[in-house]
């Protein structure tokens, strides 16, 4: 269970995943349903303020002992350098010891290899710095290509906006999809997909666009509806080949694999949330058939829909305990 939190804050912080960190687990929201969280701002020096590297300052109110019972440890994104503060890299190892997990935020993963708490172990940091992670710390197992990596005690996160996955998705690991769901409202994002037993995420969240972007929410209201390339470029008011264009621009991808992933998303949330039978599952989120639906879930997620709903719905684990008892 995720009670306390505890942020390591140290000069040359990054105030946006700093500031990720305390959205996630530093904002009190149990008037909605959310389970309270102790959460700690910790420095070496308490009441000393922390240089950001931006120039402002933030100022950690409790010392580096609040991490002796700290469950998540969290590391935000800092300024890379050769050495960090041998206290703050102490405690942090400490903490680990002491059955702590590990949150990386970006550049944050750096102070976990200084700690040693990366050899052997798969991670990932900003894609601009993988290479750099990688031959600073050589036992470590670095992959530039995934949003986090969750290796149980340790989960470590790439550039910027996939601290709030890794964030999310340990609220879910930890509080459930309920809690999650509540979080990303909250925070205007889509809850963080984990890929089933794997132990990385493949699928961002739901791309932004510009000027495709009231096309890509229409869409999201009619996944169950057929669409081709040719009558959502007649939407758009484009030609079929500037609309492909255009889409891949703006969103990184394909109209089809754009629907596929979506899909696949809304299949998640009804497998997690609901008792539909993967057939009606299925034709809610587009896919018309349940062999379909576990063709793409499986290629995308790595579990079937079925194992998925096993683990990650609320729902499957109270049938399960009605039926022990």
């Amino acid at each position: 269970m995720l009670r306390t939190v505890a942020a390591v804050v140290i000069d040359g912080l990054a105030p946006f995943e700093f500031g990720v960190i305390c959205e996630v687990f530093g904002v009190d929201r149990t008037e909605e349903g959310v389970p309270g969280i102790d959460f700690r701002v910790c420095g070496e020096r308490p009441g000393e303020p922390v240089r950001t590297s931006v120039g402002a300052s933030f100022t950690p109110d409790r010392g580096l002992d609040a991490l002796a019972d700290a469950d998540l440890v969290a590391v935000p994104a800092v300024t890379i350098r050769d050495e960090y503060p041998p206290h703050v890299v102490d405690a942090v190892r400490a903490a680990h010891e002491r059955g702590s997990t590990l949150l990386s935020v970006c550049s944050g993963a750096f102070v976990l290899g200084a700690a040693g708490l990366l050899d052997e172990r798969r991670c990932t940091t900003h894609w601009r710095h993988a290479d750099h992670l990688a031959e600073r710390f050589p036992r470590a197992k670095v992959d530039p290509d995934v949003l986090f990596v969750d290796e149980g005690d340790i989960v470590t996160s790439a550039g910027t906006a996939a601290g709030i996955d890794a964030c999310l998705h340990l609220v879910r690991r930890e509080l459930g999809a309920a809690a999650t769901a509540t979080i990303a409202r909250r925070m205007v994002v889509a809850p963080q997909r984990e890929g089933g037993q794997r132990q990385f995420v493949e699928l961002p969240a739901p791309h932004q666009a510009d000027s495709l972007q009231p096309l890509l929410a229409w869409l999201q209201d009619r996944l169950e509806d057929e669409h081709t390339v040719a009558s959502l470029a007649e939407r758009a008011n484009m030609s079929e080949r500037t609309f492909a264009r255009r889409f891949a621009a703006e969103t990184g991808t394909t109209p089809h694999r754009w629907l596929t992933a979506q899909r696949v998303l809304r299949a998640r949330h009804l497998l997690e949330e609901t008792q539909l039978p993967v057939e009606d599952v299925a034709q809610r989120s587009g896919f018309g058939t349940a062999a379909l639906l576990r063709h793409h879930f499986t290629s995308v997620v790595g579990v079937a829909p079925k194992d998925y709903r096993r683990s990650f719905s609320p729902l499957a684990g109270r049938r399960s305990r009605d039926t022990a008892e």
